[in-house]
This record gives C-alpha cells, sequence and structure tokens, in this order.
C-alpha cells in the first residue's frame, strides 16, 4: 500500500519528533506552565491522587456535565491523561458520578448529599471585593445562587455581598463559572497549588484574580 505525506507525517511525528519533544516539555519550569486547573471530587493530595491515578478516563466518560476533560502534555509528563476541571468554562455540579465508577479509588467515593458535598475538597474560592459589582453599588449575587452549599459555604449581606466561608468552601468552581463580571471577582485556588503554597504568600497570590 502506498504511504501517503499525511500518513508519512504523522508516523515521523508520531516515531521521531515526540519522543524527543516530551522530556522538553517536562523539563519546562513549572511555574511556566498553565496550572489553574481543579481535580475532580473525591481526590486527596496531589501526591496520592497521582499515584493512583491511571488515567483510564472513566470520570470524563460518565460526567453528565462534561466538566471533566483529561491532561496533555499542557502539564507535563506526571499529569499527563489525568482529569482537569477548568471552573472558568465549566464547572463541577458535586454529582459524584464519577467517585462511583473510579477503578482504583483515586477519587474516594461519595454520596450526592449535602453531607457527601461538604467533604469534597477541590480548593477553595477567593473574592476580589476591589472588582466584585455588589460592592461597588451594583447588587448581583450569581456567585450565591451559583453555590450548591448556600448559608453554609457563603452568605450574603447587604446589596447581596458574598462572604466565603473557608472551612465550608468545598472548590467546585461553580461561583467562579457564574460570576458576570470580567475578569471573575471570584476565583478557585485549587487544592494542589494550597498544598505548594506558602501561608505568607497565599494573599499575595491570590489579590488579584489572572
Amino acid at each position: 500500500m502506498k504511504l501517503s505525506r499525511k500518513r508519512f507525517l504523522l508516523s515521523f511525528a508520531a516515531g521521531v519528533v515526540l519522543p524527543l519533544l516530551i522530556p522538553l516539555i517536562d523539563k519546562l519550569p513549572k511555574n511556566s506552565r498553565l496550572k489553574r486547573f481543579l481535580r475532580p471530587p473525591g481526590a486527596g493530595s496531589e501526591k496520592e491522587f497521582l499515584k493512583a491515578c491511571i488515567g483510564c478516563g472513566e470520570c470524563a466518560n460518565v460526567c453528565p456535565n462534561k466538566c471533566i476533560e483529561m491532561h496533555g502534555l499542557d502539564q507535563g509528563l506526571e499529569n499527563l491523561a489525568t482529569p482537569k476541571i477548568i471552573a472558568r468554562s465549566r464547572a463541577c455540579t458535586l454529582c459524584m458520578a464519577c467517585t462511583q465508577i473510579c477503578p482504583t479509588d483515586a477519587l474516594k467515593k461519595l454520596e450526592p448529599t449535602e453531607e457527601g458535598m461538604k467533604a469534597v475538597d477541590m480548593g477553595k474560592a477567593y473574592l476580589s471585593t476591589d472588582i466584585c459589582y455588589s460592592f461597588h453599588g451594583r447588587t448581583c449575587g450569581v456567585c450565591y445562587r451559583a453555590c450548591p452549599l448556600p448559608g453554609v459555604a457563603m452568605t450574603i449581606g447587604l446589596f447581596e455581598q458574598p462572604t466565603i466561608h473557608q472551612d465550608a468552601c468545598v472548590g467546585c468552581g461553580l461561583c467562579e463559572s457564574a460570576c458576570i463580571h470580567m475578569p471573575q471577582a471570584v476565583r478557585i485556588v485549587p487544592k494542589h497549588e494550597l498544598e505548594a503554597m506558602k501561608p505568607r504568600n497565599e494573599l499575595a497570590f491570590i489579590k488579584v484574580p489572572k
């Protein structure tokens, strides 16, 4: 069978270029990679999760909201084929379907109840009051109405000014996804970033959304 040019180029890329490219990508400084992603519900520490996840993609296949995607090479080899959620584009609805199907318990089983939701730890939401509409004379409240734990993880006051309760926030990203300000006034800092973050640098990191 005659080899087409397209097939030849694909074979060449897969057999020659890719093996050379992967080590270079993996050696890029970690702070040069895009890191703002969440792990699905039920994930433990990042170290434990990466050790247990086999990259089967079942969590993404079963997700009814289609918010779970699989990593390519953008985050290096350690994250290749592992699941991610980008809150800005599509947040987690905490249906817990992914936790029920994970074959290796990289995602611990959780039930879609209030208690199950409270056990989720994907990250923490942080609010920039300097750009939030409700802190500047325009009532909004969409983040509160999007929160799966209203009155617990988030409360609102005068002019629907939101208050995030860090001890109860599960980091699902629904508030960030719902925020109508551009850039978003509320952002989720993923758990894996919080794990690596020194307390003295935390406020500097979250003060201005990027």
